[in-house]
């Protein structure tokens, strides 16, 4: 008589926009490190090109979820709740053992609601906690409904979520890992032959068609003033494959040189690389600071966009290092601020003032540290939540 088949244990995972992707693809990396057994641990869901290519197969891609801004978002509503509608009808005919939604909250909480109601059974876990601490704190509250564990990046939001009746645990920021790559920066000037002593500017716009929309602009111009005044001015503009004809065209004519690179090698390279960077807010000013490089960080959206956000934000900053530091240790420049004629002298401060940078790298010295730096790689501390969780094997902490 054969023995009864066993069950893999079976995780599904739902990424909803490429910040989601990157998270997911190193939960994955940290999960087979754990157990490589593909027979003993099955892996599905909703991923992006980084999730596939360790070996994911997702049940669709991110083209209809990755988006932001009320002109991005309102076409697009059926497309997003038709996904949200086949990820749950996909939970509910696999009945994994646990599912973890990633990041992009207003795409994963409607299918953490879609599939508490479907299978109240199915135990859900958040990786990436909400900033409800920011704005519409009684959304933790709620997630309690359909939420089992909270999976946070900063050190304060456990108590906040137990407060709230979620179980959460801080597993450290993803960035965290990223650090590694952060590195030869004086072969990057090198390879583009860049001197040593040039001033070299990251540009980063952000990769949503609404922040290239209302941010690149700005931040040309900026650059054009710049380089009236600097011409020997280098730009490092990293951006995604996806984008690489429009960034072409919205680039074309750029006044200074400019290098614009695809590949994420080449991106954390230039962090290295560069003497400062003006940043779009998001986790690339998080990255930039474990980084060490100087910055500024600046933004704008449309006007109802802007007006609903001020409405509903209660933290007197955007910027995450400004935020654990309790200070703006890094200027931040927003909606009516986020103009040439104030972006312009920031930049050329933190370009050619030694002072103003250091006052930035000892702040980023004490942000890395609260974010983890040093410790055990978020992915394999998230990783192993999500397995004791559900009861299943876990190799010791290194």
């Amino acid at each position: 008589m054969s023995p009864p088949t066993v069950r893999p244990l079976t995780i599904m995972l739902v990424a909803g926009e490429p910040s989601g992707d990157a998270l997911g693809a190193d939960l994955v990396t940290a999960l087979r490190e754990i157990e490589p057994d593909h027979d003993a641990l099955r892996l599905v869901g909703v991923g992006g090109p980084l999730m596939r290519a360790r070996g994911f197969v997702p049940l669709y891609g991110l083209e209809d979820t990755s988006v932001m801004g009320l002109r991005e978002v309102v076409p697009k509503i059926p497309a997003i709740l038709r996904r949200v509608r086949q990820a749950a009808a996909f939970a509910e005919r696999v009945r994994p053992d646990v599912v973890v939604l990633i990041d992009s909250p207003d795409f994963t909480h409607r299918i953490a609601r879609a599939i508490r109601k479907r299978d109240p059974n199915l135990k859900i876990v958040k990786y990436v906690a909400p900033q409800v601490w920011a704005s519409r704190s009684y959304r933790a509250k709620q997630m309690a409904t359909y939420t089992d564990h909270v999976l946070c990046l900063l050190p304060f939001e456990p108590a906040f979520f137990e407060a709230a009746g979620v179980t959460a645990s801080f597993v450290g920021h993803p960035v965290i890992e990223r650090r590694i790559f952060m590195k030869d920066g004086a072969a990057y000037r090198t390879r583009h032959s860049i001197a040593a002593d040039a001033p070299l500017l990251l540009v980063l716009p952000g990769s949503r068609s609404s922040e290239i929309r209302f941010i690149l602009p700005v931040f040309r111009e900026t650059v054009r003033r710049l380089a009236a005044q600097h011409p020997d001015l280098v730009c490092v503009l990293p951006t995604l494959t996806h984008l690489r004809e429009r960034i072409a065209k919205e680039t074309a004519g750029w006044p200074s040189r400019l290098i614009v690179t695809q590949t994420a090698s080449e991106k954390f390279e230039s962090f290295d690389a560069a003497t400062a960077a003006l940043a779009a807010s998001g986790t690339v000013t998080t990255e930039l600071a474990l980084a060490r490089c100087p910055m500024i960080v600046a933004y704008r959206v449309g006007a109802l966009t802007a007006w609903i956000a001020r409405r509903l934000i209660n933290v007197p900053f955007v910027t995450l290092v400004n935020l654990i530091l309790k200070e703006g240790v890094v200027p931040e420049f927003i909606q009516e601020d986020c103009t040439p004629e104030r972006l312009e002298p920031a930049v050329a401060e933190i370009l050619f003032d030694e002072t103003a940078r250091q006052r930035q790298c000892d702040g980023f010295e004490k942000v890395a540290s609260a974010l983890g730096e040093g410790d055990e790689r978020p992915s394999l501390r998230a990783a192993r939540v999500v397995l004791s969780l559900v009861g299943a094997r876990a190799l010791p902490a290194s």
